[in-house]
């Protein structure tokens, strides 16, 4: 570890005062990201800004396994329950509040690390996502109660009529997609698809990636392993405290849910259980394909410190 640390040290001298480096570690829940990203940034002698959209919320620790207080003391952390449920917030917001924070991190830093598993939260930090309008929580909430009296049908259709070139490109099925597509044209009288630009934004510091990776077998296990500490660390009495915050999107992921059907009585705690286990490892492999898609990451297992700090290296050597 220490070779590694002091050939990485000697790789920065060349690098110009203006050459500053977000290096980005990702992949699946329950990968080994966490502790992963700690031990690299004490390699790094940096801060950690957390790209995880579900642990931005104070409310919620035990669901969003956020790291523990004494994995916060190891390294300082941002964007880790720095917000409420009752907060309005987006990949927008993300993107603008995060190029601060590295804007400040890099006056002392020649590195920043980000680690998370939410793609569109990283991506809008790495190319920029289009400013999107801010949405009325009354015209939110219709549409929510739209969808569940009357279904995705006539949601998808009224998208039709009013975003043609959203209903042809988004995923029809994935109703968070129809309902964020319709929320932003009622809201503005234009179509959605008309805020995209698709243009990447330009950064002023470089971009390294690394994405975690293990034996499938081996990665089901430690999810297995975490949805049963969550239940024995109080799942359920988390879920039942943020009754009031169900209809928010935070409260719609993975472990929340079914816990909300346990205490609907709709599932016995060992049938929420195992289907919190079963929808998190088709979380984890939807969160690999999005990763595998993007061909800048290097994979690494989440315990190959050494050669984790090798590759950047070499990646900071092409900028000198």
């Amino acid at each position: 570890m220490m070779a590694s640390r002091e050939i990485l040290k000697a790789s920065t001298q060349m690098i110009t005062p203006m050459s500053k480096f977000l290096i980005v570690l990702g992949g699946p829940t329950a990968s080994g990201k966490t502790a992963a990203g700690i031990e690299l940034a004490k390699a790094l002698d940096t801060e950690i800004i957390s790209a995880d959209s579900r642990q931005l919320y104070k409310e919620t620790k035990i669901g969003t396994a956020v790291p523990t207080e004494e994995q916060l003391r190891e390294v300082p952390h941002h964007f880790i329950h720095s917000l409420s449920l009752a907060d309005y917030y987006n990949a927008s917001m993300f993107e603008q509040d995060v190029l601060s924070k590295l804007e400040e991190l890099f006056r002392e830093k020649d590195y920043v690390l980000m680690v998370g598993g939410s793609g569109l939260y990283i991506n809008a930090v790495c190319f920029g996502i289009d400013d999107l309008p801010r949405v009325e929580t009354s015209i939110r909430e219709k549409l929510a109660a739209r969808f569940k009296n009357e279904g995705l049908a006539p949601l998808q259709e009224e998208l039709k009529r009013l975003d043609p070139e959203s209903y042809e490109n988004i995923d029809l099925q994935n109703h968070y997609r129809v309902l964020k597509a319709l929320e932003i044209s009622l809201q503005t009288g234009r179509p959605y698809s008309s805020f995209l630009t698709r243009q990447k934004k330009e950064r002023d510091f470089q971009i390294i990636r690394l994405a975690v990776d293990m034996e499938r077998e081996i990665l089901y296990e430690r999810i297995n392993r975490r949805v049963d500490a969550m239940i024995d660390e109080g799942l359920v009495e988390e879920v039942a405290s943020l009754r009031e915050f169900r209809h928010t999107t935070a409260m719609k992921t993975v472990g929340y849910r079914e816990i909300f059907r346990h205490l609907d009585g709709e599932l016995t705690l060992d049938e929420a259980a195992d289907l919190i286990r079963r929808n998190t490892r088709k979380y984890a492999r939807k969160q690999l394909t999005w990763f595998r898609k993007n061909k800048l990451y290097e994979w690494v297992h989440p315990e190959d410190t050494p050669g984790m700090l090798e590759f950047i290296r070499k990646e900071i050597q092409k900028h000198r």
